[in-house]
Formats: structure tokens, sequence, C-alpha cells
């Protein structure tokens, strides 16, 4: 058994240390708001945060996040830059098809944590690893510069 603390509350999973982040999370937690997209950490949809930074949950092991704090999309809305985040995609209604959303939002809320006024270019750079194949780029940009703005 393996201990992982997942959205502040410790669970024991019975997978081999090997075995990526994702499918512990899909398919053990039961948290399938992370989704699988490329499964080589390209793509960004398996975007989860281990101590508030974005990391590709697909090609993690589970043995090198023992005793870490992860946070999936279903609890990102527990604080407030998540609530701006998700407000603003809600807002300018940026989801299209939604499958990379938990990803492009993960990535979004770890910016803006770190930076609440960014610019186009610093957006581009965070957001970088998550691709969109419906091409919502503008909207999410917009959307990330609105929810810095509500968060002033």
């Amino acid at each position: 058994m393996i201990q992982l603390n997942v959205n502040g509350k410790t669970h024991q999973v019975d997978v081999e240390p090997d075995t990526p982040l994702l499918w512990a999370l899909r398919d053990t937690l039961l948290l399938t708001g992370t989704k699988y997209g490329c499964g080589q950490a390209l793509c960004g949809a398996c975007t989860v945060h281990v101590d508030g930074s974005p990391l590709r949950s697909c090609t993690t092991p589970v043995s090198a996040v023992i005793g870490r704090k992860i946070t999936t999309i279903e609890a990102i809305d527990a604080n407030r830059v998540g609530k701006a985040v998700q407000e603003a995609w809600r807002k300018l209604d940026v989801v299209q098809c939604g499958y990379c959303q938990s990803g492009q939002i993960m990535s979004a809320v770890a910016l803006l944590t770190k930076n609440r006024k960014p610019s186009d270019a610093d957006i581009d750079n965070a957001m970088s690893g998550n691709l969109c194949r419906c091409a919502t780029y503008v909207r999410i940009r917009a959307a990330i510069h609105e929810a810095a703005k509500a968060l002033g």
C-alpha cells in the first residue's frame, strides 16, 4: 500500500510504486477529472499540482509523490485563484470540447498563484505545454487575463 495526500485527504492506494500517478487518481481513487491525453507528458491533459506546481501525472510514478501534496481539478475551487479561473472560463465560454480543460485550468491556476499580473508572454510560456485540439488558445489567454483582473 502506498499513502498519498490527494486534495487534502490521505489515501491508501494498492498500486505498484512505478504506477503512473494518473492511473492511481483515475482508476483507484476514481478522480476522473484529470484526463489521459498522450501518455508522454506532451499535451498537458493530465496536469495536476504537486506541492503547488503543475506536474504531468501520466509519466510521474506514484513513488515520486509520496509525502507530497497532490491537488486535482476536483479540488481546485478550494482557493480564491481556482475559483477566479473557473469563473473566467465560464464567463468567456472557453470550453469547446472540454477534454483538455482540466489540464488548462490547472496550469492557469499555477501561473496566477505565482504571478497575478501575467503578460501575454508569461501566459504563453506557462501554458505552452497544454495542447487544445479545438484551438481555444485566444479564449484561454483572455480568461487568464480576466481571472487576473478579478484577483486584483
